[in-house]
């Protein structure tokens, strides 16, 4: 029986890349590109770092590949342009549906377990719409252990106060997905973008074009 539901932040409930606006705003048709880019090289920080046994936060990360990112496209980048486009960050949209789920799940545990810093975290869900809701917010930085590592799992576990079988992780990243099965979690991928599930010897629970396939 599933008494939590935990929900991925980036990319699941905010959009990471309605940053491309802003990025175009700066960098008229390489919006896309950067975005892409910035992202991918994010989490490859995230997951680096964590083999390296060096943590630093996800905000430091964030701005370290956005930095790499502009020098690699051959973009103009300072201080002031990192400033504005770090502060997208506290301003993602969230997808259509996260407000109507969330509102389904009330008789429900709810987590959203992140990756980000609370400096990230928590400004962002103040400035959303889902602000007022009694959602519990876990960062990974609390026990600096990056998800998809078992220890991150085992921390918003240990959280929740329930045991592992009785948690529902959702994400649209399938890393996040894959680490959450493979600790045994159930898991719900939200593959809004019809990708194929990468291969890392385990698959989704359940896979769903948006969020309201799980009410």
């Amino acid at each position: 029986m599933i008494k939590a539901i935990v929900f991925d932040v980036y990319g699941t409930l905010f959009n990471v890349h309605s940053v491309v606006e802003k990025c175009n705003s700066l960098y008229p048709g390489k919006g896309h590109e950067l975005s892409e880019l910035w992202r991918r090289k994010q989490l490859e920080y995230s997951f680096l770092r964590q083999l390296m046994g060096h943590y630093e936060t996800f905000l430091t990360i964030t701005k370290e590949s956005l930095a790499y990112s502009c020098k690699s496209l051959s973009l103009p980048y300072n201080s002031e342009i990192e400033e504005i486009l770090i502060n997208e960050y506290v301003n993602f949209a969230l997808y259509d549906e996260v407000e109507e789920v969330l509102a389904a799940l009330e008789n429900i545990k709810i987590a959203l377990y992140s990756n980000g810093s609370l400096d990230m975290l928590k400004p962002l869900i103040h400035n959303s719409s889902i602000n007022k809701k009694d959602i519990m917010l876990v960062s990974v930085d609390e026990r600096k252990e990056y998800k998809p590592t078992p220890m991150s799992y085992q921390f918003v576990l240990k959280k929740l106060n329930v045991e592992r079988e009785e948690v529902l992780f959702v994400s649209s990243n399938t890393w996040d997905i894959a680490g959450a099965k493979h600790f045994g979690f159930r898991t719900a991928w939200i593959n809004r973008d019809n990708r194929v599930f990468d291969y890392l010897g385990t698959f989704p629970d359940n896979e769903y074009n948006n969020l309201k396939g799980i009410i």
